[in-house]
């Protein structure tokens, strides 16, 4: 099938932040945005990083079969509807009419193509299509997702996985995405979103523009909506104030009372899917930056695990850190995700002097050194979060060596296992319970994409045995009750720390009007300008 030939995407000219927040002045007219947060997308390949500062800032570019609406439903989108094939996959059925930023018809050899190139080796999303066996083209609107076996959940699960356009990417050599290195698509994007990518500098600044070709009916005003990466609160709040910023996310935990009281300005307050949480590198024979502990590694001991724990005083960290911001979490999913368990609800509490026995217990009754890794720049109080836990181990004798540096560096650290304890936050893309224990918990296992944020390398038997029951059991009660056992697995072991549910908090102009998503997703296509 031939296609439209593609046209690069054009590029302004690089500012500095400073400058793009000083020098220029704020929105001219009523449907232009300049909006703000800390971490600056890694790339505009959806395939090559999966996070959620990726996926949500390319939900306004790219498009998938289906997407969630306000309410976290899924609804229909490049596909118009789609049905099960019995218990061997699902139908989609293509929307007619839809063309790619650059004019490209979009059919079925471009979802093949996204789906061949999401699922290879090279991608971060790969283990979404864990279940698929095989994708068969119908016709040029209709295609088959065949799969292992019954998997009730796949539509959810596949809410943020985003269609190339199969011609561009080919022409462009950007056949595979690229994790570390470079293509065409890191810089440059061609979707079918309502908006369209005009102007990319990392670090500094990205442009979209409206698409006026948009298949869907627009239920925003913006024609032009730019995005300015200040990985300094303090800045993104003095440039709300100046007005040189409309919108900005998050507000620090500390400067939340003051935009709740500044007139002209509006706060946005919700709770997230996102649990923060502490991972340990269970896998790992020995501690890579103990100063004393050089022939083994104490994490790999659940009387350790469970004396960090215990060392924890998580409603003190809602409390100070977060200034009330928060919920203490229990598990991995928040108690409004599809799947929470009431059953492993009771979270090992804060008992200092019982961590220190349980130290004594395992053989270290003077405690020991290691390395705790954090980011800076990725969740709220992410540093003075970590800050606060290595004074409160340091108490029960286990003495963390803190290194906090940028998401974009964080991520390769952590996929090299360069850690011994490491901060983690997770929200699950199906708002299921089942997302994490496929992400997190499930022994990674390449070959058939499990585990794939699994950094510590924990494995459990059982775990592996009930996912792929979870995945197909269609029958709510004996799916409840395996996730149930997972729960507690994961809480009676230890695998991570739950720390707590990290809060939504925006601060915009107060002529804004917006939709703030439980995913933390910045949906451009809901933004009025008053």
């Amino acid at each position: 099938m031939t296609k439209s030939s593609c046209r690069a995407i054009r590029f302004g000219t690089a500012f500095t932040v400073a400058a793009a927040l000083l020098g220029s002045a704020s929105i001219a007219g009523a449907a232009e945005l300049r909006w703000s947060s800390p971490t600056d997308p890694q790339t505009m390949d959806p395939h090559a990083v999966s996070s959620a500062p990726v996926l949500g800032f390319l939900n306004n570019v790219y498009e998938g079969l289906v997407r969630r609406n306000k309410d976290m439903a899924i609804e229909s989108s490049l596909a118009e509807s789609w049905e099960p094939l019995g218990s061997d996959g699902w139908r989609f059925h293509l929307r007619d009419g839809v063309t790619f930023h650059d004019g490209a018809a979009f059919t079925a050899e471009d979802v093949l193509f996204s789906y061949q190139r999401a699922a290879s080796e090279a991608s971060d999303v790969s283990s979404w299509f864990a279940p698929v066996k095989e994708v068969r083209i119908v016709d040029d609107h209709t295609i088959d997702f065949l799969t292992h076996a019954p998997d009730p959940i796949f539509p959810d699960s596949i809410a943020n996985f985003m269609i190339l356009d199969k011609d561009w990417a080919e022409a462009n050599g950007a056949e595979l995405p690229a994790k570390e290195t470079e293509t065409f698509a890191t810089l440059n994007a061609n979707g079918t979103g309502p908006f369209k990518l005009v102007a990319r500098e990392p670090g500094v600044e990205t442009v979209l523009e409206a698409n006026d070709g948009w298949w869907d009916d627009a239920e925003h005003n913006l024609t032009r909506a730019t995005f300015l990466p200040i990985a300094n609160p303090a800045t993104a709040v003095a440039g709300l104030l100046s007005g040189q910023v409309d919108l900005i996310e998050p507000v620090p935990v500390q400067d939340v009372d003051r935009i709740e009281r500044q007139d002209g300005l509006t706060l946005h307050r919700g709770i997230e899917a996102r649990v923060i949480m502490l991972g340990f590198g269970h896998g790992h024979d020995a501690l890579k930056y103990s100063e004393e502990t050089v022939d083994g590694n104490p994490f790999q001991d659940v009387k350790v695990r469970t004396a960090v724990q215990k060392a924890i005083n998580a409603e003190a960290l809602v409390d100070k850190i977060m200034r009330g911001n928060a919920e203490v979490a229990s598990q991995l999913v928040s108690p409004q995700m599809k799947g929470y368990s009431d059953a492993a609800s009771e979270r090992i509490g804060y008992d200092p002097e019982g961590a220190k026995a349980l130290l004594a217990e395992a053989g270290y009754p003077d405690g020991f050194s290691f390395g705790l890794k954090c980011p800076n720049d990725r969740y709220i109080n992410d540093e003075a979060l970590c800050k606060a836990m290595a004074a409160l181990l340091a108490q029960a004798g286990m003495k963390a060596s803190l290194n906090a540096m940028p998401v974009r560096n964080y991520w390769p650290e952590l996929r090299e296992g360069n850690f011994d304890m490491y901060l983690l936050g997770w929200s699950p893309g199906t708002f299921d319970a089942e997302h994490p224990i496929r992400f997190l918990v499930t022994s990674k296992n390449d070959e058939k994409k499990l585990g794939s944020w699994n950094f510590g390398g924990y494995s459990n038997a059982r775990v592996d045995e009930l996912l792929p029951l979870i995945q197909r059991e269609i029958d709510p009660e004996k799916r409840q009750a395996m996730l149930d056992e997972v729960a507690m697995i994961v809480r009676d072991d230890v695998v991570y720390v739950p720390l707590h549910i990290q809060p939504l908090l925006w601060g915009s102009k107060s002529n804004i009007d917006l939709t703030q998503r439980a995913d933390n997703f910045l949906m451009l296509r809901w933004i009025t300008v008053n």
